[in-house]
């Protein structure tokens, strides 16, 4: 088994003999539901900064929702696995779930200066990010097609960040938009890089880890780092409108448990690379509901970069889909 990486930055329990089992209906509707869950994160994440509540505060209560929701599973049937580990996977832990937080807080301050399609479809990278530094720490060679994924994604970033208008236009837009702009990417770059760091991560550890203890060990300690934040920095944490603390369990409940959960599950169905490209409609979903909600539409630069970076996303994951069959065909 491997894990597999998904936007949001989560890890998914991959078993590569699955794809010769029968596929129910049932997996076919999950996909949706699994897509339309994941969408509402960003969402939700702009109506709690909308309600005025920081950052910190938005990445800790989601991570801490999430384990506090997964505790009596994690309790009741796996505390024996979770006695036995090693100093070496606790450590691994620790790093993971560090990880985790630095990723939630970047990407949630991102969508304060940029619009929910470039904050998600940049977080989105993560698989490209995975795959490099495999090369670096494992020593896997990259297949031409992630590598050409890779490139195009990182024209569509340039593409998002730098000003390609004229004087006059850069002028009229503003110093000021174009700044956020360009902070808001970089916070969302830093998200998808810390994540890939928690995903490789969890390729190693989910060989020998329950799903469940491996989930929760994790977003315990990001929740920990997090409100270690929130205590060292004086960050509020009461005051706030009944409404904000509403999105905030619903952020934990949603995207967290039943929208990753879901992923999850069709991983016991479909090949890592396939919900992977199944992941990657997760930016187009809140796009959309961005659009329906806020009225957002980006600038046709922002548009035209991310759907380079999300062609370029899924490049990649088909270059890992072919990798992924080639091994399969080897080892049988």
């Amino acid at each position: 088994m491997i894990n597999a990486c998904v936007p949001g930055g989560h890890s998914l329990q991959v078993n590569e003999a699955t794809a010769a089992r029968a596929t129910p209906y049932r997996a076919y509707f999950v996909i949706l539901l699994a897509i339309v869950a994941t969408s509402s994160a960003a969402i939700l994440i702009r109506y709690a900064l909308d309600a005025d509540m920081p950052p910190l505060l938005i990445a800790a209560a989601r991570l801490a929702i999430a384990a506090l929701a997964l505790t009596p599973l994690a309790l009741r049937g796996h505390k024996q696995q979770m006695a036995h580990l090693s100093r070496r996977e606790l450590s691994l832990i620790i790093v993971s779930g560090l990880c985790l937080a630095v990723h939630f807080t970047a990407w949630v301050s991102s969508l304060q200066f940029t619009t929910v399609l470039v904050s998600v479809v940049i977080v989105s990278t993560g698989p490209i990010w995975v795959a490099i530094l495999e090369v670096l720490f494992l020593h896997i060679r990259l297949s031409r097609l992630v590598v050409a994924g890779l490139l195009i994604a990182l024209a569509g970033g340039v593409i998002i960040g730098l000003p390609i208008n004229s004087g006059a236009e850069l002028t009229a837009r503003g110093a000021d938009d174009l700044s956020a702009t360009t902070t808001g990417a970089l916070l969302a770059w830093i998200g998808a890089l810390s994540v890939s760091v928690y995903m490789l991560i969890g390729r190693v550890l989910r060989t020998r880890l329950h799903v469940i203890p491996y989930v929760w060990l994790v977003y315990g300690v990001a929740a920990i780092c997090a409100c270690t934040v929130i205590l060292l920095t004086a960050t509020g944490i009461t005051g706030y409108a009944a409404e904000g603390y509403a999105v905030l369990l619903a952020m934990g409940l949603i995207p967290q448990l039943l929208g990753h959960s879901s992923l999850n599950y069709l991983l016991e169905y479909f090949p890592a690379a396939l919900v992977s490209m199944f992941s990657q409609l997760e930016p187009l979903g809140s796009a959309l509901l961005a659009l329906a909600l806020f009225r957002e539409l980006p600038p046709q630069q922002q548009i035209a970069g991310s759907i380079i970076i999300v062609i370029g996303v899924l490049v990649a994951s088909r270059g890992e889909f072919h990798q992924s069959k080639s091994k399969r065909h080897v080892t049988d």
